[in-house]
């Protein structure tokens, strides 16, 4: 396994870690969500969000938030969330301050808050990690 193959499969590793360490109503109900993990965001996905340097992108939710479903909705694909792994490492090597796995699950669990129909005001309203 080469380095490049490593830094992903231990993003997964610490992905899957945080996602066993939410508390169980939570954690039942990501277990619906697909996990993701690539090293650049897509074009589109930056377009989106009209983004154009692609490390400010750590990570997304693609889906319809738990609060918006409706039973008629025919779902196209599965609900993801996508972790970035280039952009994730070079916040953490740009912050010094975390480990790599608080990271990835501060950016799993931002992405999670989306799937349960938080917008980002309230993540930022109650998630006060970058103070």
């Amino acid at each position: 396994m080469n380095d490049r193959e490593q830094d992903t499969g231990d993003i997964h590793a610490l992905a899957q870690a945080a996602l066993k360490a939410l508390p169980a109503p939570f954690r039942d109900a990501a277990q619906q969500v697909a996990l993701r993990i690539t090293d650049w965001p897509g074009e589109d996905m930056l377009a989106e969000f009209g983004i154009s340097d692609p490390l400010e992108l750590t990570g997304l939710y693609e889906g319809i938030p738990l609060t918006e479903k409706s039973v008629f909705d025919q779902p196209s694909a599965p609900d993801t969330i996508w972790l970035f792994r280039q952009p994730i490492l070079a916040e953490w090597r740009e912050r010094g301050d975390v480990t790599l796995g608080m990271l990835v699950a501060h950016v799993l669990v931002h992405e999670l808050a989306h799937h349960f129909g938080w917008s980002d005001a309230d993540i930022a309203h109650i998630d006060r990690w970058w103070e």
